[in-house]
C-alpha cells in the first residue's frame, strides 16, 4: 500500500512538472513572437476563446483569425516601446491541464532603456494537446 501511494504521488509530481515546463515554454514563445511583432506566431501561443483583462476592460477573441487581425504594435511603438522581457514568472497554481503564472514584465525602448514594469497573471491551458495562454490579466494599459 505504501508503494502505491508513493507511486501515485510521484505520478502527480511528474504531471505537474510537465505542465509547468510546457506552460513556461508557451510564455517564452509568447514573448518571443510578441517582440518579433509577428501576429500570426503570437496568436499560435494562445488558446481560444482568449481573454485579456487590462486597461479597465475585458476583451475576448473567439478565434486565432480574430486575434491575428488585431494590431497592437502601432499603439505600443507610439509610446517609445521597442521590446519587452519577463523579469519573473512564478507558478501559483498547477494541475495536469492548467497553470496559473504570476509574472512581472518590463517594457524597453530601442536603446534597451527600461520604460514601464507591470505585474500580470497568465492562465496557460492544455486544450486538446495545444498548450496556450487562455487568459491574462495585467495592470498594463
Amino acid at each position: 500500500m505504501t508503494l502505491l501511494l508513493a507511486l501515485g504521488a510521484w505520478a502527480d509530481d511528474t504531471e505537474e512538472s510537465d505542465s509547468i515546463n510546457k506552460a513556461m515554454q508557451v510564455l517564452d514563445s509568447f514573448m518571443y513572437s510578441f517582440n518579433a511583432r509577428d501576429m500570426n506566431s503570437w496568436s499560435e501561443t494562445l488558446n481560444y476563446p482568449h481573454v485579456r483583462i487590462a486597461g479597465g476592460k475585458v476583451t475576448v477573441w473567439d478565434t486565432k483569425e480574430e486575434y491575428s487581425a488585431t494590431n497592437v504594435f502601432n499603439r505600443l511603438t507610439a509610446t517609445g516601446w521597442d521590446h519587452s522581457a519577463w523579469l519573473s514568472k512564478d507558478v501559483v497554481l498547477v494541475s495536469k491541464n492548467k497553470v496559473h503564472i504570476s509574472t512581472v514584465f518590463q517594457r524597453y525602448d530601442k536603446n534597451n532603456n527600461p520604460m514601464k514594469k507591470y505585474q500580470s497573471l497568465y492562465v496557460v491551458t492544455n486544450d486538446e494537446g495545444h498548450w496556450g495562454v487562455q487568459a491574462r490579466s495585467s495592470l498594463a494599459p
